[in-house]
């Protein structure tokens, strides 16, 4: 790792533990936020569900720990932007960045289609699943130029908009974060479930790159652990596509949501996880979909660093660390003494 730009290392502050787990509620959470900022963590994130996972709102969350933090980023890992309308989105977030001046990176996503209860979720909202894609990439688009341009004139499929911007002609500009715009790294699993077709994960790669390039700052990916060749073929790609589009290759970000459990042995940190996926993931713990060695190391600290340098030779720039354990607290520890200074 000798000269090599230094590696991103977030924390995932788990909204949802907070809702399944003794001893793990918002205000543990948003002490865990100080925590992570004082041990050297560049960045906190939550996730995001409406009810298929259910946890608390991760931008009013995210509002809280900016005012009990100074400089660590805030994100999103991820926020479904399809299931939500992109200019109530583009004003929250953009409130967002100013009152944590300039902190925020989305994470954005549109929820995996293969689960029953996100599925769910798009019906309740009185969206088509299958147009999720589309309705996703304009949704980004409309952000985009709100966050950069203060306005947006656009006509879609999904989203129509006649110069539209926050301004009513009384205030000296319209409303806009203090990052022009935010970054948003972009999330695409093309390979993340079993029984996935190549050619078909290709495709979906080859979009997810175009959709990068377009409208984002970087890739956010997990659930295939044991390939980094992966990371480092979609790497490529992204680069290419940042080019063609005109756009700065070196300043895409990798970055990697990595599930982790440290623990002495290897035998105790598999009953740690095992216990919080349980609870966690109920829907694909009944169906067996789950391959828990896809979704990143368990073990021994010496075993999780490992597998973060061998990720990181692959291309991965910034890992966002969620870690698979009823006990939050404890993981964290670990993690701050025995991992994190192996790449400080």
């Amino acid at each position: 790792m000798t000269g090599a730009k230094p590696l991103h290392f977030g924390l995932n502050l788990n909204n949802r533990e907070a809702l399944i787990a003794p001893g793990y509620g918002v205000p543990e959470l948003l002490d865990m936020a100080v925590v992570a900022e004082e041990a050297g963590f560049d960045s906190v994130w939550v996730g995001d569900s409406l009810f298929s996972k259910p946890r608390y709102e991760p931008l009013a969350l995210l509002a809280a720990v900016s005012q009990r933090t100074k400089k660590v980023r805030l994100g999103t890992a991820c926020l479904v932007t399809a299931t939500r309308n992109p200019l109530y989105l583009a004003l929250e977030w953009a409130t967002l960045d100013v009152i944590s001046g300039g902190r925020t990176i989305l994470g954005a996503c549109m929820g995996n289609a293969i689960e029953t209860a996100v599925q769910h979720e798009y019906r309740a909202l009185g969206l088509e699943v299958k147009d999720r894609a589309a309705i996703f990439e304009e949704g980004l688009h409309v952000l985009r130029a709100l966050w950069t341009e203060g306005r947006v004139a656009f006509a879609g499929k999904h989203f129509v908009y006649d110069d539209i911007a926050f301004a009513s002609g009384t205030e000296p500009a319209p409303l806009l974060p203090v990052q022009r715009p935010p970054p948003m790294w972009l999330v695409s699993n093309p390979r993340m479930f079993r029984g996935f077709k190549e050619d078909a994960a290709a495709r979906t790669a080859d979009r997810a790159a175009l959709r990068v390039a377009r409208y984002g700052d970087g890739w956010l990916t997990c659930c295939r652990a044991r390939h980094p060749d992966e990371v480092t073929g979609q790497a490529e790609t992204l680069r290419r596509a940042m080019a063609d589009a005109g756009r700065d290759p070196a300043a895409l970000a990798i970055a990697y949501q990595v599930t982790m459990n440290v623990a002495p042995t290897e035998a105790e940190a598999r009953a740690g996880i095992d216990q919080y996926i349980s609870q966690y993931y109920p829907e694909m713990t009944r169906n067996k979909t789950l391959d828990l060695d896809e979704w990143g190391p368990i073990g021994t600290p010496a075993r999780v660093a490992r597998w973060i340098e061998t990720f990181a030779e692959a291309g991965v720039t910034a890992f966002v660390c969620r870690f698979g354990a009823i006990d939050q607290q404890t993981q964290v520890a670990r993690f701050v003494s025995e991992v994190l200074p192996r790449f400080r």
